[in-house]
């Protein structure tokens, strides 16, 4: 019998992948079974089964991968120098999830995904704690970036740094979840409206 080449063993995989991720995008993690899945990617239940144990692991696989992405894009965006304002910033972290287009799916099933895999945190330990160590790890990054503004004059000193990272995160996580919800999400609409609300002048405020 011919041997089965790695490059091979990793495309079934990730066809597998792809295929559950539009089962999920579409009706839930908890909405999907194993059978939806198998009739997505046009496998017998042997194929699947010799990559994954069954539904929780292909879930677990989704979310490592979403965290993965999330994350790279929020900590690339972070190394930038100069570092940008936070209206191109942001923008530029929210285009990165976007164009990732996870396992070929529209940006929309893509954000849908995403709000779903934070929302299986809640019940499931192992993902809970992947989800918190990549959330301190952006945080940590985006702190960082906030030294550099300080450093560079763009920013006031007395507010903890962590508040502005965990500020500007929590900015582009709901504009996924806006993209999730709503669909039309633009990124260009994030950085207009960051931009609109940086141009304010505290000394006209009376």
């Amino acid at each position: 019998m011919a041997r089965v080449s790695q490059e091979h063993l990793d495309a079934r995989r990730r066809q597998i992948l792809a295929g559950a991720a539009h089962c999920f995008a579409r009706n839930g993690f908890h909405g999907t079974s194993m059978q939806d899945v198998l009739k997505e990617v046009g496998l017998s239940a042997g194929a699947v089964y010799r990559y994954f144990a069954g539904k929780e692991d292909l879930i677990a696989a989704i979310a490592d991968e979403a965290f993965v992405n999330i994350r790279r894009a929020f900590e690339e965006a972070a190394e930038l120098t100069p570092p940008p304002t936070p209206d191109v910033l942001l923008g530029r972290v929210v285009r990165g999830v976007f164009e990732d287009q996870m396992y070929g799916m529209e940006r929309r099933a893509s954000a849908a995904l995403i709000v779903q895999v934070w929302a299986e945190t809640m019940r499931n330990e192992r993902l809970a704690k992947t989800l918190h160590d990549g959330y301190a790890g952006m945080r940590a990054a985006w702190a960082k970036l906030v030294d550099a503004y300080r450093a560079a004059g763009l920013m006031r000193a007395d507010v903890p740094a962590d508040d502005v990272a965990r500020t500007l995160i929590a900015t582009a996580q709901g504009f996924l979840a806006q993209e999730a919800l709503f669909g039309g999400v633009e990124p260009d609409v994030l950085e207009n409206g960051l931009r609109g609300l940086m141009s304010m002048d505290p000394s006209r405020i009376s």
